[in-house]
């Protein structure tokens, strides 16, 4: 039997500061994630926040980029499925309550707030960003072939930054309470998506069809 690998102390340090900035990102927001409170949170000496990691910034960017990591694997993995692209949608959509309850959005809102005005953190906040939207637009470009849709009736860049931002505005608005047409929203994105899947199942049944049909000389 292989024997499991201990972490260092060091590593084991490391993490424990990113899981106490973490958690106080998603009780207190950016403004309670001190040095000192970082370090109280994780058990360890305030100046290993410096040591591993340079700033509070370099910190809290890690944090969104390890949470983020984790979830664009299971993002990546449910778009990659053989299921039709409406039951991806619907799995994304449950995914964004989950993200929610987790605590997710609210760092990365906050972090997108704090990159507004500090610029060592913008570039890592908008490739997180750029991560985001990659893996949907691969999404959005095979179901545009798979519905036999023309690059004019589907622009997948549009529609990438439509439901981005669309996204971005509903985590927001969630976040003071105000739920007012998201329901709504999605239910007919959901109802074009069912009428672009009946008419690719009726496309697909008559291909199925002709390649049966036996010609008579």
């Amino acid at each position: 039997m292989g024997s499991t690998a201990t972490p260092s102390p060091k590593a084991e340090a490391h993490q424990a500061l990113l899981d106490a900035a973490e958690r106080l990102l998603v009780e207190s927001g950016a403004a309670g994630v001190t040095t000192r409170r970082v370090a109280q949170e994780a058990g360890v000496n305030h100046g290993l926040v410096h040591y591993y990691f340079g700033s509070i910034e370099n910190l809290v960017a890690e944090v969104l980029e390890r949470f983020t990591d984790k979830l664009l694997l299971r993002q990546r993995a449910m778009y990659a499925a053989d299921a039709p692209f409406v039951d991806k949608w619907r799995a994304a959509m449950s995914y964004m309550d989950q993200d929610h309850e987790s605590g997710y959005h609210k760092i990365w809102l906050e972090l997108h707030a704090m990159a507004w005005n500090r610029p060592e953190l913008r570039e890592r906040v908008a490739r997180v960003t750029a991560e985001w939207r990659s893996v949907l637009a691969g999404a959005l470009e095979t179901a545009a072939r798979e519905y036999g849709l023309r690059p004019a009736e589907a622009p997948v860049a549009a529609i990438t930054a439509l439901i981005e931002t669309a996204t971005i505005g509903t985590m927001m608005e969630r976040h003071i309470g105000v739920t007012t047409g998201h329901a709504e929203l999605l239910a007919e994105i959901e109802r074009r998506l069912e009428r672009l899947e009946r008419k690719k199942g009726s496309s697909d049944a008559g291909t199925a069809s002709g390649r049966g049909r036996v010609r008579r000389p």
